[in-house]
């Protein structure tokens, strides 16, 4: 491979960081078994869940294309090296992408914002607290994977379902967002003594009929359990009904049995599950007010 590489050395090993300035460099030096590298926020931390830092890391600063946000007619297509900060302000004044806008806007502090990328963060299989996940799968979205072998398009909740046990050699390069008539919000719970984990999020979006009434709904609540997933019993409980944020939020408590909530430094788990109705009530007052 003909990549710059730059050797760090600490306290414990050197190790390298190759700075491609091509995808296709970075997949051959991905194969190899080095670990993509974008903003670094989930990789500093890796000693502190007691896991052993890479030999090797791929910098994606340099890469052509994936620092990009084109807007498109059905979908915007935001490349996995945008931070938090440059994704919130894109979207600030996009009224279909309101949720994800705040997702991005509220994650952890100013400082994290600035740093940590959408790709990152999607790719960090055991961070249960992340504010986009449950965002991008209220949102419906698609993710772009390049490995050696060309370019795959899947859904959101498809790629959640197998990043963990996809081969080396891939890369997420882009997030498509759909553009469309539904309207999004994003609640979160943060415990700042704790830190910037928030103890509970609910991502929702909406398509309503003319009366303002549910025609369907996408629901998705993150940090309770390891893995941010959908709440389809709420989603069905929903279409049809007036959007009205207590009748929501009654209609969430009477199905928290459908969560086991996990236990962690910022909340026990039966917390994380009995404050999902006021997060859903939240949500559901902004997308009153976008309405």
């Amino acid at each position: 491979m003909n990549l710059r590489t730059k050797t760090v050395v600490n306290m414990q090993s050197p190790r390298s960081v190759y700075m491609p300035a091509l995808v296709n460099e970075a997949l051959s030096a991905l194969q190899t078994g080095a670990i993509a590298l974008a903003g670094g926020t989930w990789i500093m931390r890796a000693p502190l869940r007691g896991q052993a830092l890479g030999a090797s890391y791929v910098s994606l600063r340099g890469l052509e294309g994936i620092r990009a946000i084109e807007f498109r007619e059905a979908e915007i297509a935001i490349g996995a090296a945008v931070t938090h900060f440059e994704l919130a302000a894109a979207l600030k004044s996009v009224p279909d992408c309101a949720g994800l806008a705040q997702a991005a806007a509220q994650a952890a502090n100013p400082a994290v914002r600035h740093a940590a990328t959408l790709g990152g963060n999607l790719c960090a299989v055991g961070f249960a607290a992340s504010d986009l996940v449950p965002a991008l799968l209220a949102a419906g979205g698609e993710v772009e994977i390049r490995t050696a072998c060309g370019v795959e398009r899947k859904s959101f909740e498809a790629f959640l379902a197998s990043r963990a046990s996809l081969q080396p050699g891939w890369l997420l390069t882009r997030v498509f967002a759909s553009r469309s008539s539904r309207r999004s919000a994003h609640a979160r719970l943060p415990l700042r003594q704790a830190g910037d984990y928030p103890v509970a999020i609910v991502s929702a979006s909406v398509n309503l009929t003319r009366d303002k009434r549910i025609a369907s709904a996408r629901i998705a609540v993150g940090s309770v359990e390891p893995a941010a997933r959908r709440w389809p019993a709420l989603e069905q409980a929903l279409e049809g009904r007036a959007l009205d944020p207590d009748s929501a939020a009654e209609w969430a408590r009477e199905r928290l049995r459908d969560f086991t909530g996990r236990d962690g430094v910022e909340a026990p788990g039966w917390y994380r599950t009995q404050v999902l109705p006021s997060l859903v009530r939240s949500a559901f007052q902004s997308l009153q007010t976008e309405a």
